[in-house]
């Protein structure tokens, strides 16, 4: 598929989903933005890939997001504008797929103070194995990572990709559900970081949606870690 064609469908993609959002009833449960910006802090959402669509729909307007530089990015780049995000060309991938230069584009925007959301668990998965890049972003900013799972009551989910991506149908409720904002601990890894938002956005999922819960990709703990 050529650039072309992949930015066609994605604007009529786009169009779709303005339409559906309109429609939609959302719903926040233990939202600590307000707190976080009157204490002058940002926040960065860390959300799975399943929930980029109902996410970006539900974080407020001018959020900005990293976009794979893929034929797929074609798609997604008019749908966050249609949605009134700036998206950011990069991935996961590191410096060869213009990740590097795209999370110092975030870091930069973040500074000033612009909200940023990333699919923590892309673009290739496995579902729900978190990649360094909030927590990097974090680490770099003084914004607090917001792990956030959001869930339409009524939702196609797309069962055969990897993951299992869902769609809100029109007029239902989405509920967006937060975990309490993380920041670095004094001399926490990257690494250490990353693993706490990935066990908190698996204990939301667990407890929010389990039945999706089911798939998510559970890393093998240390032996001496099992024991204690």
């Amino acid at each position: 598929m050529n650039k072309k064609i992949a930015w066609l469908i994605g604007t009529a993609i786009g169009l779709l989903f303005t339409i559906t959002r309109f429609t939609l009833r959302f719903h926040y449960h233990n939202d600590q933005r307000d707190s976080l910006r009157s204490s002058g802090v940002g926040h960065i959402y860390a959300s799975l890939h399943a929930h980029q669509i109902a996410g970006s729909m539900a974080a407020e307007r001018g959020t900005v997001a990293m976009v794979s530089r893929s034929t797929d990015g074609e798609i997604v780049v008019p749908l966050l504008r249609f949605c009134g995000h700036e998206p950011v060309r990069g991935s996961s991938g590191g410096a060869r797929k213009g990740g590097t230069t795209a999370l110092n584009q975030m870091i930069r925007l973040v500074s000033e103070g612009r909200v940023a959301t990333l699919a923590v668990d892309g673009p290739n998965g496995p579902r729900g194995r978190v990649h360094g890049g909030a927590a990097m972003l974090s680490a770099k900013t003084t914004a607090a990572v917001l792990p956030s799972i959001v869930i339409p009551r009524q939702r196609y989910i797309l069962k055969t990709t990897w993951d299992r991506l869902q769609f809100p149908v029109p007029f239902t409720r989405v509920d967006a559900y937060f975990g309490d904002p993380m920041h670095p601990l004094a001399g926490e890894t990257v690494d250490a970081f990353t693993l706490r938002i990935e066990r908190e956005l698996h204990r939301l999922e667990r407890k929010y949606d389990p039945s999706e819960a089911e798939f998510l990709a559970v890393r093998d703990e240390p032996t001496q870690q099992r024991a204690a």
